[in-house]
């Protein structure tokens, strides 16, 4: 006679929930499988389509796309036209829309950065706010022997950088106190302001003034001067901004400021968030 200990009755339990999470999961994904085949049928025939004909194409069962396409209809993902047929929903298409700015918006401030790189012979980057952090998204390397430790994908804490500052410059006071006392933190060489006041102030005159600097607050003898990238609405989407040594930018600090607005206002005039 076989005895079942304790033990191995827990182990039959945990592996029988392992087996019905793993096969829960294996639904939820053949449900997101199922939704998308429907889409992508839809936009690769290019017109409305009936429900037997779209379970037919995709090899699904019709009660299956009948529950599919009517909860993708409730969210505005499909919708039904005036003979029953269903066709790609509005929703789908703002998604379009605001994947083609983003394409366009890259598009752009790359080709710019590119012409500001080439006028100054100086490293230049596009930065963007990732929660807590700046993030380098894009990056132009200068001609001369001058190494940047930040590279494409680079993620530092908001209060390191000139771009850090004016991502966050439009925000109100009390939202960018607080954003500062969560997030602030030391730099590599010590010179980064922690103060949650300070930073929030600073951040806000930047903004205002389209226009921040930061000396070897993240990197020793490195400077970074940036301007901020705003669209319609006056939220900054991004930074433009020119990394070089320290005493360069002291030297000639009217040049790069020039340099580095001009270039943030021709990439908003591109886009159309800014008059000729």
């Amino acid at each position: 006679m076989n005895v079942t200990t304790p033990s191995q009755e827990k182990s039959t339990v945990e592996d029988t929930s392992a087996e019905a999470t793993k096969g829960a999961r294996r639904s939820r994904v053949s449900g997101i499988d199922r939704a998308l085949q429907v889409i992508d049928y839809l936009y690769e025939t290019g017109e409305p389509a009936g429900a037997y004909a779209i379970a037919k194409a995709i090899k699904a069962p019709l009660s299956t796309v009948y529950v599919i396409i009517d909860d993708l209809v409730d969210k505005n993902m499909l919708a039904r036209n005036s003979e029953g047929a269903i066709w790609l929903g509005a929703r789908l298409y703002h998604y379009g829309l605001a994947y083609a700015r983003s394409l366009d918006f890259m598009g752009v401030a790359t080709h710019e950065m590119h012409d500001l790189c080439r006028q100054t012979s100086e490293t230049v980057q596009l930065c963007g706010r990732d929660g807590d952090h700046m993030l380098v998204l894009a990056m132009a390397d200068g001609p001369s022997h001058f190494q940047v430790a930040s590279r494409v994908g680079t993620r530092v804490p908001l209060n390191w950088t000139a771009s850090g500052r004016l991502l966050v410059g439009h925000l109100p006071d009390g939202e960018r106190v607080e954003l500062f006392k969560r997030c602030a933190r030391i730099s590599p060489t010590g010179r980064a302001e922690i103060d949650a006041k300070s930073l929030s102030s600073a951040a806000g005159k930047a903004f205002e003034e389209r226009l921040s600097l930061q000396i070897a607050e993240s990197d020793y003898a490195v400077a970074c001067i940036a301007s901020p990238i705003c669209d319609r609405s006056g939220q900054p989407v991004a930074t433009i901004s020119i990394v070089l040594p320290e005493q360069k930018v002291l030297s000639d600090m009217p040049h790069y400021s020039e340099r580095v607005r001009a270039s943030a206002e021709q990439i908003e005039k591109l886009m159309g968030w800014r008059g000729h």
